[in-house]
């Protein structure tokens, strides 16, 4: 069997995760998310992730992978793809890329640059510089004040990486980069992209808004916020932060409700702008149409 793979996109709430689950059984395929709320276990109903017996039911990939303070990346989710990809030439299954956080297919699409070769003693006199995040921060503004802007001064992975690349190269990120431009991961990929009426979705938004209130969104924010604190960077979701203030005392329950479908509604028009202008060989069709379209790829 030659491996075949397909992308499933559109906005929040448009049908994307019954419409992947419906064709998988009928390709031999496996599902790998591009969600970047359903990668952190524990973060269930704010993700509306699969539930249980589809999860068991379907192989899925880039769900339940980490925990909430554990920290995620592209670097890190094309990794999980490259992984996910040999698993199924393996055991001769198809795959269907699917989800909401359309800038990791972006990222499998575009690529990134590679890295030069780091030695345990580079990592070790990072890992020192890095007892003084500010300090080691400040000096690489000095000598690349242009790749830095991109960088807050907390981001620890990210200047960590800036300075593993200065040791091992001799070079700033910048020049580095410059000079290994990135590589396409996936160079053939055929992509589906719901079609969704705006009016449609908000009514899909709301109805999911409420439904997620009525199966404990309020308990499961708790508990995140109790086992967690609220630093992790997934504890500023959509759906976290309304739900947060809520506890606050800083609104009601139907205010609170009422921001998490319009802000849930505005991400929606996001992506649908991003998906329109970042992607090429894109076929775009109400939800309705997009399974025979799909299945005549196989």
């Amino acid at each position: 069997m030659s491996f075949k793979q397909i992308a499933i996109i559109g906005p929040t709430a448009s049908g994307k995760s019954d419409l992947a689950i419906s064709v998988t059984q009928h390709t031999n395929a496996c599902i790998l998310s591009i969600d970047s709320l359903s990668i952190y276990k524990e973060i269930d109903i704010v993700s509306a992730k699969p539930s249980k017996e589809e999860l068991a039911q379907i192989k899925h990939y880039g769900i339940n992978e980490l925990f909430v303070n554990e920290y995620f990346s592209v670097d890190i989710f094309i990794d999980l793809y490259k992984k996910v990809r040999l698993t199924c030439k393996e055991e001769n299954k198809n795959l269907i890329i699917v989800g909401g956080t359309s800038f990791y297919l972006k990222s499998l699409l575009d690529g990134l640059s590679t890295l030069p070769d780091i030695s345990a003693e580079h990592r070790l006199h990072v890992k020192e510089r890095l007892q003084d995040l500010q300090a080691s921060y400040d000096f690489l503004t000095k000598i690349d004040a242009e790749y830095m802007q991109k960088i807050t001064p907390r981001d620890k992975y990210r200047i960590e990486k800036a300075l593993l690349i200065y040791e091992a190269s001799g070079i700033t990120p910048s020049q580095w980069f410059n000079q290994n431009p990135p590589k396409p991961v996936i160079t053939d990929l055929q992509i589906y992209n719901i079609d969704a009426e705006r009016d449609i979705l908000r009514q899909r938004i709301q109805k999911r808004t409420q439904k997620m209130y009525e199966t404990g969104l309020i308990d499961e924010v708790c508990f995140l916020e109790q086992k967690y604190t609220r630093a992790p960077h997934a504890m500023g979701a959509i759906g976290i932060v309304e739900v947060l203030d809520y506890l606050d005392g800083k609104t009601d329950k139907d205010t609170m409700l009422s921001l998490i479908s319009t802000h849930t509604a505005q991400l929606a028009k996001r992506q649908q702008t991003f998906n329109r202008t970042q992607f090429q060989n894109v076929t775009s069709a109400k939800l309705e149409d997009l399974p025979e379209l799909i299945l005549n790829k196989f």
